[in-house]
């Protein structure tokens, strides 16, 4: 029993071994169909590989999603360590082997092995592939832990339609009011980012608070501005293409508003019963760009009475009186019978009456014929003696006008000639000490150069000589270099100065040959020369007119209308070269002079135009230009930054001039502060020579001055005064603000010729020297020495360069003969003879014309041909809204371009302009000269001419 228990229970055991082995079979089994299928017809999957214990496959880089634009395919990689193997799996299945780009490297901090694996998905692909969701890929890493899978990366074609959903639609809105420009881009795989246009410029509203573009694509401005009038357009952008939408048309308008009303006027009945009235203008504001005009009156009128005029009428006359010791008795009346009233007319007639009282029998004590006739000599003689007394001063008067007697001209120019001179005559107006007593018989001779070894004929110049010019002195220029023996060429421009209209300062100083040295003289001409102030002035009406300081780029144009009618204004412009009182910080520039115009009490109505030359070469990377004003209290304030947007005053900056629209008169000036490196103060070359006091010595001066017309022109008068030379035409040199200085040398002397003294061939100048000279013009002086007095051509180079930066060479070549020097003309535009124009001549437009662009351009257009394509056309594309706030923006622009084309008047150029904008076909430069000369005729007459 027990053999059959035994019996009974092998069968089980060895079933269960065959069940375990079945078991193993079956599972081997699937795992390698499992392996097969993942495959897909290509070779097995590893099952295990070579790796760190416990480690699965992490993910260095997943594929990302990615589009296909046009037809080009995209590459997905993938990258994971430690990894035997990675394939790709597309949309549930596996891609071939064959497509898969594997490398493989070793981590090198690990030891680990990383391997990356690409494949290419075509546009063909993805077009073939038609499931519920977009085509998608993720990539199968394997270690012999197991697997792990990458994310899914999206494959989709990138495309952009052409027509927007919404396109912006054109507006006009109220100033101050909410501006909403809404926009649905076209539909686009990816979608379409927006941006938005304002006259083909991108808008930024980072960098405006007032602007949002964030909304749902949509354009909101939430307070409107004059500025923001414009074309705007939405820009739609994806990585496959740009659309635009149509452009639309905002404009801001605004409303007119009425102004105060005046004070009633008089009367308009003399006697009896009237009107007066009161007036009103609709310019509080002016309606602008199709803004309504005012509603309401802009005349009031009322009844009044007037007094009548009453005529004076004579009362009876008096008895006559008793007899007078000279036989005559008289009688009076009054205008009392009624007096005159309310202005009326007073009595016509004599209120005295005289006759003689007896009939012509009067006898009167007449003196002896001999009395008569001495007294008939003495008043002829008193009267002869003061017409001969009248008649001397006249001439004395006439001949002192200088000072001194200038008997040969000839020998001012350069003091090489034979010249002479007397002495001034005892009580010449033009001195401070009058008083000495001169030999009027007696005059000096001298022949040769103003330099003189004889120290009894040293007396040239003295301070005490000096003298300040009286408000009516007139001083005439004889020729180029005349300088008449100490009295400078800077005189006057116009008339009179009248007192209490110039701004206060240091009047031009005068001086007389009364020095006791050659140095003195020297000493005392050059600070004539730095203490004086270039000035000019004239009367203005309403009709305007041209300011001009001569030679000096300094210019004020008043337009037609800024002087109110039946009035005038004496207006001055001047240009101070003493030392300026505005001191600039640091690296700061004084980029031009300090100009005063005036008087300062004194307000326009529409904005007058003012010049300044600068010496900056215009470039808004490198340079930050700055306005500044003086106080009434000395101090300098900042009035704008050139390229600051605001409505108070306007700053055009030209290569070489800044024009500045302003409504207040003042002192200003330009600094320039240099932001880079490469910031460059154009300085202008020039070279001047004249024999010194040694026969054999020849004396050259390199000047480097601001590229300005008034700093030449301060370099010339001093030279006058010295007897130099121009030698060369000057030329222009670009000095950076990079520290490095400036080096001056003279180079190929005639070695057999002429020599000059060892190691002062060459000068430098330290960087601070140029950079901060505050409009002091750099001199440095070379002498060189003749071997024979027979030498008289000097030919060298003279070359000024930067180190590291911009040089420039003048060749000299000239005859150190006064009578053989080829004269080099100062000034392009020699502008001396005209300092003031008034009314029409002032004008280069004449003012039909000028009126008719106003009308045009002033009334706004939906196509955008208003005034702001005017200013565009003219090269004004900066800071409009400063015109949308003037009365005529049209107006002040012509204004501007006046301002800027006074030498060339270009108005072919303009009429070129207002043609392409299509406003108009005829070409102004062809107005006949009547059309011109006519308003000039009227302004004439008008003043009384």
């Amino acid at each position: 029993m027990g053999g059959g228990a035994a019996r009974s229970s092998c069968p089980p055991r060895l079933e269960r071994r065959r069940l375990l082995l079945l078991l193993l079979l079956l599972l081997g089994l699937c795992s390698r169909t499992a392996a097969l299928r993942g495959n897909d017809n290509s070779e097995a999957l590893p099952e295990s590989i070579p790796s760190a214990p416990g480690t699965l496959p992490h993910f260095m880089e997943e594929p990302d999603d990615a589009y296909i634009i046009k037809s080009n395919p995209i590459v997905l990689r993938c990258k994971a360590m430690p990894a035997m193997q990675i394939f790709f799996k597309c949309n549930g299945e596996w891609v071939h082997q064959n497509e898969h780009v594997s490398e493989e490297s070793m981590d090198e901090t690990t030891g680990l092995k990383v391997r990356e694996v690409f494949i290419n998905v075509t546009r063909q692909q993805v077009e073939d592939f038609h499931g519920p969701e977009d085509y998608w890929c993720q990539c199968v890493a394997w270690s012999h832990l197991g697997t792990s899978k990458s994310r899914k990366a999206s494959v989709r074609i990138a495309y952009l339609r052409k027509n927007f959903e919404q396109d912006p639609q054109g507006k006009e809105v109220p100033i101050e009011g909410m501006i909403v420009l809404h926009c649905r881009p076209p539909e686009g795989v990816p979608a379409a980012e927006v941006e938005w246009l304002k006259n083909e410029e991108p808008i930024d509203s980072n960098l405006d608070e007032n602007i949002d573009t964030r909304a749902d694509h949509n354009l909101i401005i939430r307070q409107a501005r004059l500025s923001d009038s414009g074309n705007y357009t939405c820009m739609a952008a994806n990585i496959v293409a740009k659309r635009r939408s149509m452009s639309a048309t905002v404009v801001v308008y605004v409303n007119g508003g009425w102004s105060s009303w005046t004070e009633w006027s008089n009367c308009n009945a003399r006697c009896g019963r009237g009107w007066q009235k009161r007036s009103r203008t609709c310019t509080n504001p002016a309606p602008l760009n199709g803004g309504a005009f005012c509603e309401g009156m802009s005349v009031q009128k009322i009844t009044c009475t007037s007094l009548c005029p009453v005529d004076g009428n004579w009362e009876v006359w008096s008895e006559w009186s008793v007899c007078s010791p000279e036989c005559e008795h008289l009688r009076v009346r009054e205008c009392i019978a009624p007096p005159p009233r309310n202005g009326g007319k007073y009595c016509e007639g004599l209120s005295q009456e005289s006759e003689n009282c007896t009939e012509g029998l009067c006898i009167q004590d007449i003196e002896t014929a001999s009395d008569i006739a001495l007294y008939s000599g003495l008043g002829a003689a008193v009267i002869a003696v003061a017409v001969l007394v009248v008649g001397v001063t006249l001439y004395r008067r006439s001949q002192s006008e200088y000072g001194v007697d200038v008997i040969d001209s000839s020998a001012l120019t350069g003091g090489f000639q034979t010249f002479n001179f007397k002495t001034v005559r005892q009580g010449n107006s033009l001195l401070l000490n009058s008083s000495m007593q001169p030999d009027l018989t007696v005059s000096r001779t001298y022949s040769g150069p103003i330099c003189l070894q004889d120290p009894m004929d040293k007396e040239l110049m003295t301070e005490s000589s000096l003298f300040n010019p009286l408000s009516d002195i007139k001083v005439k220029v004889q020729s180029s270099f005349m300088v008449s023996l100490g009295v400078t060429e800077r005189a006057e421009y116009h008339g009179k100065a009248h007192s209490g209209t110039f701004p206060h300062g240091n009047n031009r100083a005068f001086g007389t040959i009364q020095a006791r040295n050659k140095a003195t003289y020297i000493q005392n001409l050059s600070s004539i020369s730095t203490r004086s102030e270039l000035k000019t002035t004239a009367i203005f009406g309403h009709l305007g007119g041209r300011l001009v300081v001569p030679n000096t780029g300094v210019s004020l144009l008043i337009p037609h209308g800024a002087i109110p009618e039946e009035s005038s204004w004496e207006i001055y412009l001047a240009i101070t070269q003493k030392e300026s009182s505005l001191q600039p910080e640091g690296t700061d520039v004084l980029l031009g002079p300090e100009v005063t115009c005036g008087p300062s009490d004194f307000s326009v109505s529409t904005p007058f135009a003012l010049t300044i030359p600068h010496c900056a070469e215009v470039n808004s990377e490198h340079w930050n230009i700055h306005l500044k004003k003086r106080t009434q209290q000395g101090k300098w304030e900042e009035v704008m930054s050139v390229e600051e947007e605001t409505t108070s005053c306007y700053c055009l900056l030209d290569p070489y001039a800044c024009h500045i629209l302003l409504n207040s008169f003042g002192t200003y000036a330009l600094i320039g502060e240099p932001i880079s490196d490469c910031a460059v103060r154009q300085l202008k070359v020039a070279v001047f020579g004249c024999l010194s006091c040694n026969s054999l010595d020849y004396n050259l001066r390199v000047y480097c001055m601001d590229n300005t017309p008034c700093a030449f022109q301060e370099v010339v008068s001093d030279e006058r005064l010295q007897g130099g030379q121009l030698l060369e035409e000057p030329k222009l040199l670009h000095f950076k603000g990079n520290t490095f200085s400036l080096q001056i040398s003279v180079l190929d002397i005639p070695p057999f010729l002429w020599r000059i003294k060892p190691f002062t061939a060459c000068q430098e100048v330290p960087f601070s020297r140029v950079w901060c000279s505050s409009q002091k013009p750099l001199h440095c002086a070379f002498s060189l020495e003749r071997y024979t007095p027979a030498t008289t051509q000097l030919s060298c180079k003279i070359c000024v360069r930067q180190v590291k930066g911009h040089e420039q060479i003048l060749q000299i070549q000239t005859s150190i003969l006064e009578n053989e020097r080829e004269t080099i003309a100062f000034f392009a535009h020699d502008d001396s003879n005209f300092p003031a124009q008034m009314g029409p001549k002032a004008f280069k437009i004449p003012y039909s014309i000028r009126q008719r662009i106003c009308a045009t351009f002033d009334t706004p257009n939906a196509k955008g041909k208003d005034w702001q394509m005017l200013a565009q056309k003219n090269s004004i594309n900066r800071n409009l809204s400063y015109f949308a706030t003037q009365s005529s923006p049209s107006a002040v622009i012509l204004d501007l371009w006046e301002a800027r084309h006074q030498h060339d008047g270009d108005l072919d150029s303009l009429a070129c302009a207002l043609e392409e904008i299509g406003r108009t076909h005829s070409k102004i430069s062809d107005i006949t000269e009547t059309e011109i000369e006519e308003p000039d005729f009227n302004y004439s007459r008008q003043n009384g001419l």
